[in-house]
């Protein structure tokens, strides 16, 4: 029997969404691995691992209403987020690590986080470590994604194809942000 270094990590691998595919965990390098099970800064992980720093490029911030019930942010229909979409670029290679999309909640964010989603184009990591709250991560799902509708312009960088993991950032025993990582399947091969 294969050890499975993920069995009691995502929480809710059972409820990943039917557009993703099954991982064969033993075919992953241990790069691929490692971003998956990160629960830190995927940001700072990538500068370390490849030893560039890396640009957060925001592609698209705006307040949007849910148009229906939220189970994983826990919130009803047609509650306020804002939807965020970002590139995490190598300033020195332009290779693109990951495509990240996140809701968020305004109405739960702290003052900080708000002010710096305002003015900071960075990671949500990074913003959420400058405001020194006390928040908790789950990591939900994990699986290989195929991303059909992706902008030719990010596609001809990345492919269409993924490892996707997604994981919620906790408050006050609240969540406060949903955020999806893709990154290209090639990465680390």
């Amino acid at each position: 029997m294969t050890f499975d270094p993920f069995s009691d990590f995502f929480l809710k691998q059972a409820s990943k969404p039917t557009h993703l595919s099954a991982v064969d965990i033993q075919a992953l390098t241990p790069f691929q691995r490692t971003l998956l099970v990160n629960d830190g800064t995927v940001t700072k992980f990538l500068e370390a691992y490849n030893l560039e720093p890396i640009k957060i490029v925001l592609l698209e911030q705006e307040t949007q209403k849910l148009p229906t019930e939220h189970i994983w942010l826990e919130v009803p229909a047609k509650t306020e987020v804002i939807a965020r979409q970002v590139l995490l670029r190598g300033q020195n290679s332009s290779k693109i690590y990951a495509y990240a999309t996140s809701l968020l909640l305004p109405e739960r964010l702290p003052l900080e986080v708000k002010q710096e989603l305002q003015v900071e184009s960075g990671g949500l990591g990074r913003i959420l470590l400058n405001s020194e709250i006390e928040e908790r991560r789950e990591i939900l799902w994990y699986g290989n994604e195929h991303v059909a509708d992706l902008a030719a312009d990010i596609c001809k960088f990345t492919g269409k194809d993924f490892l996707s993991r997604t994981y919620r950032i906790i408050v006050g025993r609240k969540p406060i942000m949903l955020i999806n990582e893709r990154f290209p399947i090639h990465l680390g091969n």
